[in-house]
């Protein structure tokens, strides 16, 4: 008979945490590229839209250049979640050193929550230093604390797992290219990170409704000014929903093998 142990998603004595602290120590290694451009690209964001629409108030009482700080931050943690699990995963197909960690004894879920962990605290360590920065600018206020933390963390894992289905479907690095120029960036840019949704034509709003990267940005935002375009309770259950799909994806795929072991 099998132990409570051996039942458990992460079994005692696993490679698991090797796997973790390999995945966080290859970004670490080049944390000027990694961490360092995204800050400095997030930066340059702020200067130029701030600059530009300096003056401009935003849900009749805030700044633009403060407005538009929590959703840099948040689209900081998105994208560089995302990259982290995708470009692991397609470095590791490319030079066809995938097999040292097939080979491992891991379970689908334990590969999975490996790769997607460290996408997260990727995403957070860049998110933080962008929000580090940025501060000096307009400082936001910070209203409901624990809201930025669980959209930022869901944020995170639900891009650390879309990076993991685009490297599992990419053989090739233009494929994976296609698949964040097509996809997750218009996704990101077209959330909210730069205007708030009451602002574009009652057609483009529903639009916007049905993206669900809008939902993380606006949920992120409510927890800095209490204030966002739809309530974060709303925005909370479809995120989690969303979650929950893009993370069966994942497992599904990994539990077949789907062109890791075919």
């Amino acid at each position: 008979m099998k132990s409570t142990l051996d039942k458990l998603p992460i079994a005692y004595g696993s490679g698991f945490p090797t796997l973790l602290r390999k995945e966080i120590k290859r970004f670490y290694k080049v944390g000027f590229q990694t961490v360092a451009a995204p800050v400095l690209t997030a930066v340059l964001y702020l200067m130029i839209f701030g600059h530009v629409l300096e003056g401009k108030e935003v849900y009749g009482r805030l700044n633009y250049t403060a407005f538009l700080i929590p959703g840099l931050v948040m689209m900081s943690v998105l994208q560089n979640a995302f990259a982290n699990t995708s470009s692991s995963l397609i470095q590791s197909k490319v030079t066809g050193n995938l097999v040292f960690v097939l080979l491992a004894p891991f379970s689908h879920f334990e590969f999975y929550a490996a790769y997607v962990l460290a996408a997260v605290f990727r995403g957070i360590v860049v998110g933080a230093g962008v929000l580090l920065i940025t501060v000096w600018f307009a400082a936001p206020a910070f209203e409901h604390p624990l809201w930025i933390l669980i959209f930022a963390l869901l944020g995170a894992a639900i891009l650390g797992s879309m990076g993991l289905i685009a490297g599992i479907w990419a053989d090739k690095y233009d494929q994976l290219a296609a698949f964040q120029n097509f996809i997750i960036m218009p996704a990101t840019m077209l959330s909210g990170v730069f205007y708030s949704i009451h602002s574009l034509p009652a057609s483009w709003q529903a639009v916007s409704h049905l993206n669900p990267f809008f939902y993380m940005i606006d949920g992120f935002r409510y927890g800095f000014f209490g204030v966002s375009d739809i309530s974060p309770w709303d925005s909370l259950a479809i995120v989690v929903c969303f979650f929950v799909l893009v993370s069966a994806m994942a497992l599904r795929l990994l539990q077949k093998g789907y062109k890791l072991r075919n």
